[in-house]
C-alpha cells in the first residue's frame, strides 16, 4: 500500500514499538496474527485469558508466542488497582467494587482498562465480541478525545492499480452512527480525513448525496449541503465539496459537467455519507465489485486506539487491523 501504507505503518512501529491488547487470547486467529507480530518484532502483544489454555491452544495449532504477555483477568496483580480506578470512572453511575469487579470479569472491559491504566497503548477485540460489546467499555472508560462528542468509524479501501501503483481510499461512517445530524457529520469528516493521512492518502473529502450542488432537493440533500459547509469553516485548509453524487466525486469527466469550479469533485478519494444505510452498502459494493480489500472498521474519536474485529475475520486481517491500530497510536 504505497510507502506510506503497511511499510510506513511498521516502520514508524519499529522506532517506537506499541504494546497492544487482544481480548480474546486463546482464539486460534488472534494466536496467527500475535506470533507474526513478535517475529517481526515491532508491536508487543498482550493476550488476555488463562495463561495455561492460551499456550495449549498456541501449540496445538502450530503458532510460537514466546515473548508474549500473558494476563489472566482472574488472577491479575494490579486487580484492586483496577477496580478502584473503574468506580472512579464511573462513579456517576454509583457503580460499587463488587459491580466493578462483575465487568471486569469480561476481557472486553478488563483489556479496555488495561489501556486506561497505561499497561496496553491499544486494543483490539471483536473476533467474539459484537461491536457494541467491543465499544461500550471503551465510550465508558477511555472516553472521546477532547472537543469530540461522537465515536464514529472510517473504512479504508484498497486495491492495486493497472499502473501498479495502489488506490486508497477512505468512507465514513460505514458501521457506528446510523444517522448523523449535520454537526456530527463535520466530526466524522475531520477524524476521517486525518485516519486517511495515516495511510498516506492526501484527503479530498465529499459528502455524498443523490444531488450534486443544488442539482436535486429535500431534506437529506440540505443536510449534506449544510455538513460540508460547516466543514468548510471548520477545516479551512481540508479540500472539501459537497454535496456530490458519487460519480461528480470520482470522474473527472462527469464532474465537468456537474460541478466545473470545484477543486475536490472528479478526485475525491475520502467520503462522507449521509447515514449508516448508504455508508454500509456503499463500502460493500466497492469491496465485492470493485475488488477493493477493506480494513475496518477503524474507531475514530476516542483517547487512544480501540478497534473491532468482524467475527468473520481471519488471521491476516487480524494481523492488518493490529498494526493499523498500534500506528494510530500518539
Amino acid at each position: 500500500m504505497s510507502e506510506y501504507g503497511f511499510g510506513g505503518m511498521i516502520a514508524k512501529l519499529k522506532k517506537n514499538p506499541k504494546t497492544i491488547v487482544f481480548t480474546e487470547g486463546a482464539d486460534p486467529r488472534i494466536l496467527e496474527a500475535a506470533s507474526r507480530l513478535l517475529a517481526s518484532n515491532f508491536l508487543k502483544p498482550i493476550l488476555l485469558g488463562n495463561p495455561d489454555e492460551i499456550r495449549a491452544a498456541a501449540e496445538e495449532a502450530g503458532y510460537n508466542i514466546n515473548g508474549a504477555t500473558l494476563i489472566d483477568p482472574n488472577n491479575y496483580d494490579r486487580f484492586d488497582e483496577m477496580v478502584s480506578m473503574f468506580c472512579e470512572l464511573r462513579k456517576s453511575k454509583g457503580v460499587t467494587p463488587e459491580q466493578a469487579r462483575g465487568f471486569l470479569s469480561g476481557a472486553n472491559y478488563f483489556g479496555t482498562m488495561l489501556v486506561k491504566m497505561g499497561v496496553a497503548d491499544c486494543l483490539l477485540g471483536g473476533a467474539t465480541y459484537s461491536t457494541a460489546d467491543t465499544v461500550r467499555p471503551a465510550l465508558q472508560l477511555i472516553k472521546t478525545k477532547p472537543g469530540n462528542t461522537i465515536v464514529s468509524s472510517v473504512f479504508i479501501l484498497v486495491r492495486d492499480a493497472a499502473t501498479g501503483d495502489r488506490e486508497v481510499l477512505a468512507m465514513a461512517d460505514c458501521a457506528i452512527n446510523i444517522k448523523p445530524t449535520e454537526d456530527e457529520l463535520v466530526e466524522i469528516a475531520g477524524e476521517a480525513a486525518s485516519c486517511a493521512r495515516v495511510f498516506g492518502v492526501d484527503p479530498k473529502v465529499a459528502f455524498l448525496s443523490y444531488s450534486t450542488l443544488g442539482s436535486g432537493k429535500g431534506e437529506d440533500v440540505d443536510k449534506m449541503k449544510n455538513a460540508a459547509a460547516k466543514a468548510k469553516a471548520k477545516y479551512p485548509d481540508l479540500p472539501i465539496e459537497g454535496e456530490l453524487q458519487f460519480d461528480a466525486a470520482v470522474s473527472p469527466r462527469v464532474a465537468k459537467t456537474k460541478a466545473p469550479d470545484s477543486a475536490v469533485a472528479g478526485h475525491a478519494n475520502t467520503f462522507i455519507f449521509p447515514d449508516i444505510n448508504a455508508g454500509n452498502i456503499g463500502y460493500k459494493i466497492a469491496q465485492r465489485l470493485g475488488n477493493f480489500s477493506a480494513y475496518g472498521p477503524i474507531l475514530l474519536g476516542l483517547n487512544a486506539p480501540i478497534n473491532d474485529l468482524s467475527r468473520g475475520c481471519n488471521g491476516e486481517e487480524v494481523y492488518s487491523m493490529a498494526i493499523i491500530t498500534a500506528a494510530l497510536a500518539d
